[in-house]
């Protein structure tokens, strides 16, 4: 069984989008466990009628995937972002990758939604960099054999970059496996932010923790409420 683990935060206007199509999953044995970190919009309320498991937890990306972790009943933890929209038959492109045994864990490819050009060149970089250094984000769907979750802590308490930590340390055992099918996701943050100011931002945020950097400090700077 895979379990699906969504975090969310006044996710009302796109949630409904990402728990219909992962219906045809459910109807095939698999879970969705969706976990509010505190919404005051109608986020719970509509996953209550499409998810398995709603949760509400304390609000942080980290935290959020930590405590759907712990409730879930699969063998298999996918953990993916509200805005993502799906290819068909994702599931068993997840099975077929961790049944060869080559890793534990491992990522899709990704697409962002605009039409902007610069944005083809954002995400062909992500997955690039992703290929080469074996690091993922929160974006390309990571997943993972739950026991081997538990085994390495699952996700740090840290407010931001906690894929990137999560990555470092499971590559560490294993390189991801690698989906080349595409999820797509929302480049709203691109385009609301500015494509380039966001691009220069994110490489800014990725190398200060890279350095060491508080993550409290970079969450701050990147925008979130700690």
């Amino acid at each position: 069984m895979i379990s699906v683990i969504i975090p969310v935060l006044n996710e009302s206007r796109v949630i409904t989008d990402l728990l219909d199509q992962l219906q045809t999953l459910r109807k095939h044995g698999h879970q969705i466990i969706v976990v509010d970190g505190g919404s005051y919009d109608d986020t719970v309320a509509i996953a209550r009628l499409c998810a398995d498991k709603v949760i509400v937890s304390e609000p942080g990306r980290a935290r959020q995937m930590n405590a759907g972790a712990a409730i879930a009943d699969g063998d298999i933890l996918w953990f993916l972002h509200a805005d993502t929209t799906l290819p068909a038959n994702t599931y068993m492109l997840i099975e077929q990758a961790l049944c060869t045994g080559i890793s534990f864990w491992g990522r899709f490819d990704v697409r962002l939604s605009g039409k902007a050009f610069l944005l083809r060149l954002v995400e062909q970089s992500m997955n690039i960099r992703s290929l080469l250094t074996g690091i993922s984000t929160g974006d390309q769907g990571i997943f993972c054999l739950k026991q081997e979750f538990i085994r390495y802590g699952g996700y740090s308490d840290i407010p931001l970059m906690e894929d990137i930590d999560l990555s470092r340390r499971f590559k560490t055992i294993h390189r991801p496996v690698r989906i080349k099918t595409v999820l797509m996701t929302s480049s709203r943050r691109w385009e609301e932010q500015g494509i380039i100011r966001t691009i220069g931002k994110m490489w800014w945020l990725r190398l200060a923790f890279y350095l060491g950097a508080d993550p409290s400090r970079l969450a701050r700077q990147y925008g979130y409420e700690i």
